[in-house]
């Protein structure tokens, strides 16, 4: 029997790709989702039929998160036809890698493997019928990220699908890559979405009438907030020298290529147990290994592959990526300034403990299938970064001040997404402008500065981080007020985690269940 109800299925049917793997619903393996514009208006079609059918959920609170998620699929795919602009869509549904990890007998991931390749070809038709709308700075953004799928098919291969189904899907991605290169040279030079597509972008995401300029006030006033703290942070370790200095010379202190998943193991277990002891979560059971990323996904330095909650407990895997031996030596000095000693240790609180695998532990208990399953990424990548600050305000490494500088530092990188994600989207903000931004601001260096502004016109929700952040830390200091003497952050942290990841416009529910 579906566990799911016509309404919720609907909107998951309109999110393959993202369900099957965050929500671990895995009746999509080897499955995808039909991003043709037909296949999208059928797809609404289904959610409109649904909807109207569907009788109210009895908990108004997952009545609220159902509907946020339905008004969601509307706006992205009706309102701003996202699907025809932006490739990233897309991709989810080629990627492979959502197999690697053991959730299951590997012969049954492998058949799912094989089924999904071979329904590549059929992926980059929907893709090339609908992407018609493509500026020409998301699509040279994303060049490498399309051209990387190509690295799972060899493991495809060797997992058993057919040689003529691996040339199929090379060929079926050969189209796409070329279709692609063309946006990059005869697209719209302007990514912009426009004030008003971002901010019902991010107004239907989580349930909250959005004011850009309130939220770029905030992070203004954020942004200096943390340059304080990072300064007085470096003149406890460096009294007297510029904080960007003693920043610079940190950045060089790190391990090689060979000894960076080492210290992220290290770092792992410090976070977990500081975590257990500190009893910030409600959950410390679960396992979380620490190993390379699937060659697929190593455009990202560092992610989370949690333990699903619609699947059967396993490992989770905190990946990392350390720079390629084929890269020129000062790339790869740049890369491995990223797993410095200042900077693992917030990057690994953030992935591991009480960050993203923390929260996957407290999804796999959520009490009802709408939280398990629906996710806000703006709670997702909110949580995670206020768990950063957490552990600064407990005392995680309280004798070195080098873990606070990383992430004040890691902080400055997020807020400055806010700001160029509307700088890019609302007020005519280059890639080029937004990448002086996080020179300046975040103390990056050059290329990083620009693969940061890059992914402002593919990512234009990118500020999440910092957004949802912020809305946890307002939250906290009303659950203070109210909860008075009876507050504790394991009890906050509890009723907050109880609602799975919730829009930010329904995070009230934690205090008056609380």
């Amino acid at each position: 029997m579906d566990d799911l109800n016509p309404r919720l299925r609907a909107v998951c049917d309109l999110d393959v790709a993202e369900r099957r793997e965050s929500s671990g619903r895995h009746e999509y393996d080897g499955k995808i989702q039909d991003l043709s514009r037909a296949g999208v208006r059928a797809g609404l079609a289904e959610l409109d039929a649904a909807s109207a059918a569907g009788e109210p959920l009895h908990d108004p609170h997952d009545e609220a998160h159902l509907a946020t998620f339905e008004d969601r699929a509307k706006v992205t795919y009706a309102q701003l036809e996202l699907h025809r602009r932006n490739p990233l869509y897309h991709l989810g549904e080629l990627d492979l890698a959502c197999y690697d990890r053991d959730y299951a007998p590997a012969e049954q991931r492998d058949r799912a493997r094989s089924t999904h390749l071979a329904a590549w070809p059929r992926a980059v038709d929907a893709a090339i019928d609908s992407l018609d709308l493509v500026s020409a700075p998301v699509a040279a953004s994303l060049a490498g990220a399309v051209r990387g799928l190509a690295a799972a098919v060899p493991a495809a291969v060797r997992a058993g699908a057919g040689e003529r189904s691996a040339q199929a899907a090379l060929a079926a991605h050969a189209r796409l890559v070329a279709h692609l290169d063309r946006a990059a040279v005869n697209g719209d030079p302007d990514p912009a979405l426009g004030a008003a597509a971002l901010t019902a972008l991010m107004s239907s995401g989580d349930g909250i009438q959005v004011d850009l300029g309130r939220l770029s006030e905030q992070a203004g006033a954020e942004r200096g907030r943390l340059a304080a703290r990072l300064a007085e942070s470096c003149a406890q370790l460096d009294p007297g020298r510029p904080a960007a200095e003693v920043v610079r010379e940190l950045g060089r202190d790190h391990p090689d290529s060979g000894g960076v998943i080492e210290a992220a193991r290290l770092w792992t277990q410090l976070a977990i147990d500081f975590t257990r002891d500190r009893d910030l979560v409600p959950y410390h059971d679960g396992q979380c290994l620490v190993g390379l990323a699937p060659q697929s996904r190593r455009w990202g330095m560092a992610m989370m592959s949690w333990s699903a909650a619609g699947e059967p407990d396993g490992p989770s895997w905190y990946h990392i990526t350390p720079p390629d031996d084929s890269w020129p030596r000062q790339d790869q000095e740049q890369w491995l300034e990223v797993f410095s000693t200042t900077s693992l240790p917030g990057i690994t609180v953030h992935e591991v403990a009480p960050g993203h695998f923390s929260h996957g532990r407290a999804l796999r208990r959520a009490p009802t299938v709408v939280r398990r399953t629906l996710h806000s990424s703006a709670f997702i990548e909110g949580w995670a970064h206020y768990a950063e600050e957490v552990c600064v305000e407990e005392g995680f490494c309280a004798g070195d001040p080098r873990f606070a500088i990383g992430v004040w530092l890691g902080a400055l990188i997020r807020v400055t997404r806010l700001a160029c994600a509307i700088g890019v989207h609302t007020e005519g903000m280059t890639v080029a402008d937004g990448a002086r931004r996080f020179e300046s601001d975040a103390a990056m260096s050059r290329p990083a500065a620009l693969a940061e502004a890059r992914r402002a016109t593919f990512d234009p929700t990118y500020g999440r981080y910092t957004w949802g952040k912020l809305e946890i830390l307002s939250l906290r200091e009303q659950a203070r007020r109210k909860w008075g003497a009876a507050f504790s952050l394991h009890r906050f942290h509890a009723a907050l985690l109880s609602l799975g990841s919730p829009p930010l416009g329904l995070l009230q529910t934690a205090l008056d269940r609380g």
